[in-house]
């Protein structure tokens, strides 16, 4: 038999959806997913009274993301093995140090990059 939490707040009797917690030294209170247990100095909040909440003046609030991470799908998982199935070939020492500015590596025949984000890139292989 699995109990769920109510909501810690006077006369509200709906399920708990967040954990509230003080964080005096820093004149914070943090409002993130539900605590997997539950604590003493901490308060369970239903969805409505966590949407609601404020601090006391002067204080920050942190709203951690209680959005649960959506489930890896068929397709994604496919797409990892293949990933690692068709891993490069180790380098060699003189690979190692092509990095270094004063020369610059080239693309591999048939293999252009599309987008870039930040450091990273997205590469189209030709064949």
């Amino acid at each position: 038999m699995t109990l769920s939490r109510q909501c810690s707040r006077a006369a509200c009797g709906r399920p708990a959806a967040g954990t509230l917690t003080y964080v005096y030294s820093d004149s914070t209170v943090v409002l993130g997913p539900l605590a997997t247990y539950a604590e003493p100095h901490a308060y369970d909040l239903c969805e409505d009274h966590a949407q609601r909440l404020t601090a006391p003046r002067g204080w920050d609030v942190v709203r951690l993301a209680t959005d649960q991470p959506a489930p890896a799908t068929f397709d994604d998982l496919v797409a990892v093995a293949e990933a690692v199935r068709q891993r490069p070939e180790p380098r060699t020492d003189s690979e190692r140090t092509a990095h270094l500015p004063t020369t610059a590596r080239p693309e591999p025949l048939g293999i252009t990059e599309t987008r870039r984000r930040g450091h990273l890139r997205v590469l189209r292989d030709e064949d």
